[in-house]
């Protein structure tokens, strides 16, 4: 074998021998790539109940094998939902440790500083009718029972907040087809104040809700109690203007009710004639004679 060809092979064996030293040497030295993921966590740290928005979240890397499974990928679908656990500045975000879309376990977070949440029990006809859905606004009637007299309707609250109609917190989350119960609570969004006056209401009578359009945020200042004289004019009606009931019974308050004339008086009868009392007293027993004055006398 020629110089050459010894030459070749000793070269060719040494380019091979690099190669695998090179190769070895990557693999052992060189740092590993390995799949990543992204992941929405805490911006910092976070208590239970708040409602997650954009300032409290933040995007981070982890790899694929560190990152959560249930870990919260898309922003939407945490914005605007209350935390049920504390969660600490750059932790991941899973769905465990958010309320669910209309689930009851948020609901605590859902009320605002300063309110409170009141449950009264409605029917259809107190209810508008099965119309009204969580987030709507309504007024609060209020009817006492008792006679035509006595009765009364006056609006106690005025544009209040539907928190829930049942254990339902989202109107797309509510079976619109399916059969209604006969009586169903709704969770009203109140101040304290008003929470006390709710409940004063819920045991003295009756409650209804009037559903109102929700930008419509007018209110009346003084709303007067509806009573019985407004659905019937002629009950307690002033009689003469001097504030006394009328007594239907008597001929002219009846003529001033009805607007008709009154009835000619019917003549008074004579008066008795006169009549002379004598006392008689015989022994021990006493009597009373009864004369009749003569005519002359009268006159």
């Amino acid at each position: 074998m020629d110089r050459q060809k010894i030459l070749f092979i000793f070269g060719g064996a040494a380019v091979c021998a690099a190669l695998l030293t090179w190769f070895l040497w990557s693999r052992t030295a060189a740092p590993k790539t390995e799949a990543t993921t992204q992941v929405w966590a805490a911006s910092r740290d976070l208590a239970a109940g708040t409602r997650l928005t954009k300032a409290h979240l933040k995007q981070v890397t982890l790899t694929a094998k560190d990152a959560p499974a249930t870990a919260i990928r898309d922003q939407a679908a945490a914005l605007d939902r209350p935390l049920l656990y504390p969660v600490s500045a750059n932790e991941a975000i899973t769905t465990a440790k958010i309320a669910s879309i209309g689930g009851v376990e948020g609901v605590p977070a859902l009320i605002a500083a300063g309110k409170r949440a009141v449950s009264v029990a409605v029917a259809d006809a107190s209810g508008a009718a099965g119309l009204i859905q969580p987030r709507a606004h309504v007024d609060v009637l209020f009817t006492r029972a008792g006679s035509m007299s006595e009765a009364i309707t006056t609006t106690i609250l005025q544009d209040i907040v539907v928190l829930s109609v049942g254990r339902v917190t989202e109107a797309q989350n509510m079976d619109t087809k399916g059969p209604r119960p006969a009586t169903q609570s709704v969770t009203l969004l109140v101040t304290p104040e008003e929470a006390g006056k709710l409940e004063l209401a819920k045991n003295q009578g009756k409650i209804s809700l009037a559903l109102r359009n929700p930008l419509d945020g007018s209110q009346v200042a003084d709303p007067q109690p509806v009573t019985g004289d407004l659905l019937d004019p002629y009950l307690n009606r002033p009689r003469r203007g001097r504030g006394i009931p009328a007594n239907v019974r008597d001929d002219r308050a009846w003529a001033d009710l009805t607007a008709g004339e009154v009835a000619p008086k019917k003549p008074a009868p004579p008066p008795a004639p006169p009549k002379t009392v004598i006392d008689v007293f015989r022994g021990d027993k006493h009597v009373q004679e009864v004369f009749e004055k003569p005519p002359s006398e009268k006159r």
